[in-house]
């Protein structure tokens, strides 16, 4: 009798280990997760410097230019044209030169800053004259800048602007609707001259000047809140020319050709076209 119950005993214990080794079996391990690779994104600056009146368009390029290309800041040195190539020529870095004449690029071409034959057309401007919303000189057309008492303000001849400023007043002293004494008189109504074209901008805007000569873009919608525009005709005007250049001493010659190709491409134009310029594509 005592063998039989060790016997079932013996059976139950066999049993049951089969059991558990079975439920032990069925219970699936999990393989040890790995976290996904990810390759890091290199940081990149491209560093480019814009005539003043690119400010706007360009800084909307910038942004997205860095959209396009993970890792990458676009940092912008806007001023005068001349400055520019004054900072560049005494070695300041950067990637891409966009000029508001081909006069200063060709100078950047023959200081070898700007490879020949990489700079191209981007964009076009014309000249407008600007007064203060309240326009205290009562200015109703071109003739009356050369009124006695008028505060005049205008970019230096050095920047683009300014030299076609006063390319506007050798037209329009060459035209008997103004006669040869226009130029002179308009002329002695200057009461500052600026280093770029914003800065005219800002005095007309503050009422510092009772008129001012800008480039049409630059009568932006914020601008357009305090001062008004009077056009320039054609055959008076100065079609400004914008060419763009990847420097030669840059160290992201990739991204400065990249930039490049954006600002002619589609994109790029539409931008500029928005505020303002005639584009590159239009001519």
């Amino acid at each position: 009798m005592r063998s039989k119950v060790l016997s079932i005993c013996l059976l139950f214990t066999i049993l049951m280990s089969a059991a558990c080794t079975t439920q032990a079996a069925a219970t699936p391990t999990e393989a040890p997760t790995e976290a996904p690779s990810s390759t890091p994104v290199e940081e990149r600056t491209l560093t480019v410097m814009a005539a003043a009146s690119l400010t706007e368009s360009y800084t909307e390029i910038g942004a997205l230019f860095e959209s396009q290309n993970p890792g990458v800041t676009v940092t912008f040195n806007f001023a005068g044209t001349q400055a520019l190539v004054e900072q560049l020529t005494q070695g300041a870095e950067a990637d891409v030169f966009a000029s508001a004449n081909t006069k200063y690029m060709n100078a950047a071409v023959d200081a070898g800053l700007v490879a020949a034959d990489t700079a191209q057309t981007f964009a076009y401007n014309k000249l407008v004259v600007i007064y203060p919303k309240d326009n205290p000189a009562g200015i109703a057309e071109l003739k009356d800048l050369a009124k006695s008492g008028l505060k005049l303000d205008l970019a230096d001849s050095s920047v683009p602007v300014g030299q076609y400023s006063l390319d506007f007043l050798d037209k329009a002293a060459a035209d008997a609707a103004y006669g040869t004494a226009y130029k002179d008189a308009v002329l002695s109504n200057v009461v500052s001259y600026e280093e770029n074209v914003k800065a005219v901008v800002t005095k007309v805007s503050l009422g510092e000047a009772d008129a001012g000569i800008v480039y049409l873009t630059d009568v932006t919608a914020d601008a357009a809140e305090s001062v008004s525009k009077l056009d320039i005709p054609d055959e008076l005007n100065t079609i400004a020319t914008y060419p763009v250049a990847p420097l030669t001493a840059s160290k992201n010659a990739d991204l400065a050709q990249a930039f490049v190709n954006l600002v002619l491409s589609s994109e790029g134009q539409t931008i500029l076209a928005k505020y303002g310029f005639v584009p590159a594509t239009a001519q």
